[in-house]
């Protein structure tokens, strides 16, 4: 994701969004989950309160027209409507079909300022025009042929109920035509993932059911000299398009590489390729999880700053007292002629909001399709179900200002509880995740129930059960934003001005960690010593 944007259901406010290009992506495919489900995930990453909205199914007349519009409001483009297009919530339609993205820039001079359409354009119209992966790839493609491709490089995750695919685009440069693409099928019982960095390499040229692409995208590259077949070896998309620096890898292939060594253990991934080391082999485009994941799983994976592993970011001084993973941009800095980088995790501050979308082909559409959603940091916060067959969103999750906090805006109250959290990371984030668990726990435990008896009410009144699983998100939703509400509260009573409020309400001075307070002493020995123990005599002369 980069500035500037409005992402299907979820308006970015415009003019209110600092630069932070940065989002991570999961796929899980049929065979690699516990319950036979496709799931993919969008951590949306930047500066921006996002405000959740439906867009309706709506047929359509001869000669109706979808505006595209810039910035200033005018209109850039207007594309003819197709008899009828989809009702869309979020990242995901009403049969299913969800788009995720992450932006990886590769080659600047291959943007094309004149292109008619941005990515999130075309996640937008590919979901109101497509009902399975295949055919949102093929609507991408035509209306990036016909009308031009705006954006810089782009990695997307398209997912139906049976397959997932991952397409990686970018321009042809200014006045440029069309688009250079590949994507390829996620093989089932596979997981792959992608952080800002185009991750498919070499591709067969003869799949058409596991690869298709733009019919340039090897010429292109010889035209502007980016390849040459005689010297280069196999064709690898990425390194074409997006050539990689120290920094790029530390910025975004850790994050692949935290979600796949903790899917797969056992593949013993080692850290060198994301830390720059020359020769290090990429780490593989997809891999086969050591066990089946389930939903929740996958909401974890999303949840990480590298814990438990040599670059765990609630560890070392700069981490603070308290184990904050969190770093201050900028990502790098400079100190004595030297260029440092923070690590960047997958739960970050600067996320806006995340989806984890499950997609099951052995249920109904409005009630097989679930998009669990959260605002804020994914590692502080709570996913609340939302079927495909709602009609309406929680008023809290749709209303909300950059430049004015409001009680009555979940982005608000979440950001408002994840800051206050860093003054004492190490103990409020174990009161934040004790709510969180409860929450989600309780969704998944009814989740059944409701189910049942929206398939029940789909087999004699359709309408009924939309009104029923729209009454139930929206109602879950708005219980999570009370609760967080409340929880802001609690935590500002119980960790007030530096003292910690026990059970009985009485303020403790529990100090600083002995690990901590040994790096102070240790960077100023003298400063805080006292002298040894005894009653100081003032000079006779005195």
């Amino acid at each position: 994701m980069r500035k500037e944007m409005l992402v299907l259901g979820v308006l970015l406010v415009a003019g209110s969004i600092r630069q932070a290009v940065g989002c991570t992506n999961i796929i899980v495919t049929k065979g690699a989950s516990s319950d036979g489900s496709v799931i993919i995930t969008y951590a949306v990453d930047g500066e921006f309160l996002p405000t959740l909205r439906t867009t309706p199914a709506a047929d359509h007349a001869q000669g109706d027209l979808y505006e595209v519009k810039g910035r200033d409001g005018a209109v850039r483009l207007r594309i003819p409507q197709p008899p009828h297009t989809y009702s869309v919530i979020g990242i995901m339609n009403e049969h299913q079909l969800a788009i995720g993205e992450t932006t990886f820039d590769g080659r600047p001079e291959l943007e094309n300022k004149q292109g008619g359409l941005h990515y999130w354009i075309l996640m937008q119209l590919a979901l109101q025009r497509a009902r399975t992966a295949r055919e949102a790839i093929k609507v991408m493609a035509d209306l990036v042929d016909q009308y031009g491709y705006a954006s810089t490089g782009e990695s997307f995750s398209i997912a139906d109920p049976n397959e997932a695919w991952i397409l990686e685009m970018i321009g042809p440069g200014d006045g440029g035509k069309g688009a250079i693409w590949v994507a390829v099928k996620v093989p089932d019982g596979m997981i792959s993932a992608h952080a800002n960095k185009s991750r498919i390499g070499t591709f067969p040229l003869a799949d058409p059911q596991n690869c298709i692409y733009s019919s340039n995208v090897i010429e292109f590259a010889v035209q502007k000299g980016y390849y040459n077949p005689k010297t280069d070896g196999p064709f690898r998309f990425c390194d074409v398009y997006c050539p990689a620096t120290a920094q790029t890898l530390r910025y975004t292939e850790t994050r692949v590489w935290s979600i796949f060594r903790r899917a797969a253990p056992s593949l013993e991934l080692p850290l060198d390729y994301s830390r720059g080391k020359a020769g290090a082999r990429p780490y593989p485009l997809w891999i086969k999880p050591d066990r089946k994941l389930s939903v929740q799983d996958v909401m974890a994976l999303m949840r990480d700053h590298y814990e438990g592993t040599p670059i765990d970011m609630t560890q070392g001084v700069d981490a603070g007292p308290y184990g904050s993973p969190l770093r201050a941009r900028p990502m790098t800095f400079k100190l004595d002629g030297e260029t440092y980088s923070w690590e960047r995790p997958i739960s970050t501050q600067q996320t806006g909001c995340s989806f984890v979308a499950h997609l099951r082909s052995f249920m109904p559409d409005e009630v097989g399709g679930v998009l669990w959603y959260g605002v804020d940091d994914t590692y502080t916060s709570c996913y609340l179900p939302l079927y495909a067959g709602i009609t309406a969103v929680p008023p809290s999750y749709a209303r909300g200002s950059l430049q004015r906090f409001s009680w009555d805006s979940a982005w608000w109250v979440f950001n408002l509880v994840a800051n206050y959290a860093q003054l004492k990371f190490s103990y409020m984030v174990k009161d934040i995740v004790k709510v969180q668990q409860e929450l989600e726990g309780n969704f998944f435990a009814l989740q059944p129930a409701v189910e049942k008896t929206a398939m029940d009410m789909l087999k004699g009144d359709p309408e009924r059960a939309r009104r029923f699983l729209t009454d139930y998100s929206v109602s879950a939703g708005e219980q999570v934003f009370r609760r967080w509400r409340e929880l802001a509260e609690v935590l500002f009573t119980t960790y007030n001005d530096g003292y910690v409020k026990n059970e009985a309400s009485e303020p403790q001075e529990l100090g600083y960690p002995e690990a901590w307070l040994r790096e102070v002493v240790k960077a100023r020995p003298e400063q805080f010593k006292l002298p040894s123990d005894g009653i100081i005599k003032s000079p006779s002369s005195y």
